[in-house]
Formats: structure tokens, sequence, C-alpha cells
């Protein structure tokens, strides 16, 4: 019995292991060109599914602790192995997305074909980042109801969408040709980055009671899922990660735990 939070954990890599797979079979990238290069393009369905394993891994990842709880199972290896699987399913697999995104970006230009590989590198920043930020949680033990730094699900998660957006679409709203723009991208690295290393205060989902003062902002982060979900669809995920920012930064020096 002890085992089966592990299990469970462990099963959160095998989906960032297949994300990463996925993402790499990218072959199939159509460029539609006009006298003036490039104007349009078809993002590989595979890249999109890669984008679910990394959502499944996210249930995973929260389900693993309630079995622990559940089981009464809880040690210290399960901390370090669910660590280990976040690096792998939030940091590598998302890393890998904007490589493929940055390359996309690239390959729309003239000679885009040609250009060195350390322009693409970047991309693992943002997985050195995670790994760094999942370190200082581990060692860290004053993180129970507000997480110094952003988590680094929400990161992956968010990095996830991007695909998902391209594919399927962004609600009413076209945000393409900004997720192949490289200079958005290099700054998103830069700032996604720096908001999973730095020391914000940012507010932990956890309940620590069923108060409507003690828990203002997440109700107030679940009203804003439930109506831009139907109407932004999966641009929906950016714009709560934006506001999930805002409201920890507002939030900060109220008296809300």
């Amino acid at each position: 019995m002890k085992q089966i939070p592990n299990i469970f954990t462990l099963f959160n890599l095998f989906f960032g292991c297949i994300a990463i797979v996925l993402t790499l079979q990218t072959e199939s990238i159509i460029l539609y060109s006009n006298e003036e290069f490039t104007n349009s393009f078809n993002i590989p369905e595979k890249m999109a599914f890669a984008a679910f394993f990394i959502f499944a891994s996210a249930v995973i990842d929260f389900l693993d602790g309630f079995v622990a709880r559940l089981f009464n199972v809880c040690s210290e290896m399960g901390k370090q192995l669910d660590s280990l699987a976040d690096v792998v399913s939030f940091g590598v697999a998302p890393g890998v997305i904007l490589y493929q995104f940055l390359r996309i970006s690239w390959m729309r230009e003239q000679n885009g074909l040609d250009i060195p590989i350390i322009y693409l590198l970047p991309a693992f920043i943002l997985s050195c980042s995670a790994a760094y930020r999942l370190a200082k949680f581990n060692i860290d033990t004053t993180q129970n109801y507000a997480f110094k730094g952003v988590p680094t699900p929400g990161v992956g998660l968010l990095i996830a969408s991007f695909p998902l957006m391209l594919h399927y679409g962004g609600g009413l709203v076209d945000i393409n040709q900004w997720l192949i723009n490289k200079w958005v991208l290099y700054s998103l690295i830069i700032i996604l980055s720096w908001l999973m290393v730095c020391n914000l205060s940012i507010l932990s989902l956890k309940f620590k009671d069923y108060t409507l003062k003690n828990n203002l902002p997440k109700v107030i982060l679940m009203g804003i899922a439930v109506i831009s979900i139907p109407i932004l669809h999966w641009l929906a995920i950016p714009v709560i990660f934006i506001a999930y920012i805002i409201l920890s930064l507002f939030f900060k020096n109220k008296s809300i735990t």
C-alpha cells in the first residue's frame, strides 16, 4: 500500500516523457508561402496531444498527494520523487515545446532553416528555472499557504496551452501570430523563469478553512475561470494565470492567508 502514491507520481513522470516524445515528432510542420515569404502554418497535431499529456500529469500531481493522505503513507521519498517528476512534466516538457515554437518562429523567416541551434537553446532556461524552483521548495518548510515564486506546474500548464490555442483556437481572440513571434517567446521565457525563482509571495490554492475572508482571492479566481473558459476556450488558461499573479500581488499585504 505504501508504494501506491509513488506509483501515481511515476505516472506523472511517464506522461511527461510521452509529452516530450510527441513534441519532438513535429517533422510535418507545413509552412504556406506567398510572394512575401510565409504567411501561415499548420502545427502538427502531435504537439497538441503532448499538451494533453502535460495536463494529465497535472491531474496526477494533484491526486498523488490525496492518495498519500488517504493511505497515510506520506514520506520524504515521495516528496523528492514528486519534485523529480515535476521537473520532467512541468519543466523539461514545456521547455521542449518552447524550443519547437522558437524553431517554428525562425522557420517563418527567410533563411530560417539555416539558423544556429544556439538561437533555440534559451527555451531550456525555463527548464533550469523549474528545477531550481522545485529544489528551493523542497528545502523550505514555510510554503504551506503561500508560495515563494510561481509554482512550476502553473507555468508548465501555461506553456502547454500554447499548442492547444494554435491547433484548436483561442475562442473569440486570435493570438496565433503572437505565440509564434520569437521576441514574444524570448520575453516569456525570461519573465516566466524569473517568476519561478523569485521570492514574490504567491497564493497557494490550498484551503486553510472555509471562510470567505480567508479564501476570497481563490473564490475570485474560480469565478474568472468559470466565466473565461466558455468564452475564450484554451486562451482562458493564460487569462487565469495572469489573474492568479495579479490576485497574489494584490492580496499580498491583506489579512488573507
